[in-house]
């Protein structure tokens, strides 16, 4: 461990280069342990959950109509 001189700045850079790798990386290793520890259906639905918190999400940062959106995918009501 003596010669090795641990550059923080070459760390960052490789992190910030190979940033979607990292990621990819650990979204991978985060889905297996759900699989293994609370099985597929729920780790899919978790999943379903997220994404469709992600969509909303985006729509507010947009600052979409989100009742406008929720209109166009979900079936017509009667409390209109």
């Amino acid at each position: 461990m003596r010669g090795m001189i641990i550059n923080k700045e070459k760390i960052m850079d490789v992190l910030w280069h190979h940033w979607g790798k990292m990621v990819g990386m650990l979204t991978g290793l985060v889905f297996s342990l759900l699989v293994i520890f609370i099985g597929i259906l729920k780790t899919i639905f978790i999943g379903v959950c997220i994404y469709i918190g992600y969509v909303i999400g985006k729509k507010i940062d947009n600052k979409e109509d989100l009742w406008e959106f929720l209109d166009r995918i979900l079936p017509p009501g009667n409390l209109k």
